[in-house]
């Protein structure tokens, strides 16, 4: 038995209300639950109970044990002076206000029915990988669609929160946070970070000046990337080496040094001379990017701007001084669509949110049209009978596993409460 599971039972009256009483006899009559707050502090707020021939507003605290009140020290918190009832699934102590008045309890198990618990025990048996994977296939389809929608927003929330800290450190610049989100996007999980820190290194004022010539835009990245330190005999090395040193100079700009970047267990195609190639050209073919990806609304425009390859030197090469086959190594559409997950979507959520606009739905239909990603939570949701066939579908199933699953909130989420009323 949880907690979660008698704030579950006191929200929605989950139990007998015709005929409570106080664990001292006196008649209960709940008028309003009170508001769930999942906060410091008592459990529902503002609620209205009669008890016996007395009228009673204020909040409502809920424990396992009565006792839990001393564990938690509550007696010394003055936030819980104007608890008005003490609801506990087992009465073990009497609980007293700081005045030394009694604070009435309500032991909840007397009027809970059998099959109510052994509902909540089932949904809550141990589990291999997620507590309802045996009964996944029996949920509502309207509900579930409902909470998709609510999960991939959540979802959308938390990934806009980095996205504004950025747009904090920037002085409100969004072309420079698209740039700082392109940049670590194209790294990865592996160079990543490293990759953010690169952007964040250099003034995108830079960029933008710079996006004329190619080169200058690959010598920035790739000197910021520790990339141009050593000494090569390569000229196409020499030459953006050359630049480089150049451009620190005329920008009165200080080299700082990140963390080297990893080429090891990367194929060839993700090594970061490759996407910072990449990324170059990409600021350098197109001049105006904020712009076009804050409005682009089909996969179809998108692809279109991404449309880049990398320089001539890198077509026959993965590293300086080492020739390779010749390959033109373009953005592949599978690799746009991570940057339309992970950095259109959450900027497009984001930029809208600063402007007080809707775009949910323009969000949802774009999303809609990107291809499932594919990945071992959601190959696992698909064994158990919740198959995805678009980025939208799998964005949910992720926030679904991470926020709720791995953290066992059955209780808080849609699944499991139509779960709980079906059984």
């Amino acid at each position: 038995m949880k907690e979660d599971f008698l704030h579950y039972l006191w929200k929605f009256k989950k139990f007998d209300t015709l005929n409570l009483k106080t664990f001292n006899g006196e008649d209960i009559t709940i008028i309003n639950v009170g508001q769930y707050l999942e906060l410091a502090g008592p459990d529902f707020f503002n609620a209205q109970i009669v008890i016996g021939n007395q009228k009673w507003a204020g909040n409502v605290e809920i424990h396992l044990k009565s006792s839990d009140w001393y564990v938690h020290h509550h007696e010394r918190d003055e936030a819980y002076e104007n608890v008005i009832i003490h609801v506990v699934w087992e009465h073990d102590t009497e609980i007293y206000r700081s005045n030394n008045t009694e604070i009435p309890v309500l032991e909840l198990k007397k009027y809970v029915d059998t099959a109510t618990i052994a509902n909540y025990k089932s949904l809550m048996a141990p589990k291999s990988w997620i507590y309802c994977e045996k009964n996944l296939k029996e949920i509502n389809e309207f509900a579930f669609k409902n909470w998709q929608e609510r999960l991939f927003f959540e979802r959308l929330e938390r990934k806009s929160n980095p996205i504004f800290e950025l747009l904090k450190a920037t002085n409100g610049d969004w072309e420079s946070v698209l740039f700082c989100l392109l940049a670590k996007n194209f790294g990865l999980n592996t160079n990543g970070e490293i990759f953010l820190k690169i952007a964040q290194s250099i003034p995108f004022s830079i960029i933008r000046k710079e996006s004329f010539e190619v080169e200058n835009l690959e010598a920035l990245l790739l000197g910021n990337a520790g990339l141009l330190d050593a000494e090569k005999e390569d000229t196409f090395f020499k030459d953006l080496k050359f630049r480089y040193f150049y451009l620190l100079h005329k920008y009165q700009i200080e080299k700082k040094n990140v963390e080297p970047v990893q080429f090891f267990k990367h194929r060839p195609d993700n090594f970061p001379t490759i996407r910072l190639s990449q990324l170059a050209n990409l600021y350098h073919s197109q001049q105006n990017l904020f712009s076009i990806i804050s409005k682009a609304n089909s996969l179809k425009s998108i692809y279109e701007t991404f449309d880049v390859s990398v320089s001539n030197y890198w077509q026959n090469h993965y590293q300086f001084d080492k020739e390779s086959p010749q390959k033109k190594k373009k953005l592949s559409k599978s690799f746009v669509d991570l940057i339309v997950i992970n950095t259109i979507i959450p900027l497009q959520f984001a930029y809208a949110k600063s402007l007080g606009k809707e775009v949910s739905e323009n969000l949802i239909l774009l999303l809609n049209e990107v291809t499932a990603e594919k990945n071992a939570i959601i190959d696992k949701f698909s064994s158990f009978g919740i198959p995805s066939k678009t980025a939208f579908e799998t964005q949910s199933l992720l926030q679904l596993k991470n926020e709720y699953c791995n953290k066992s909130r059955c209780l808080d989420c849609a699944i499991g409460m139509d779960l709980l009323k079906k059984n």
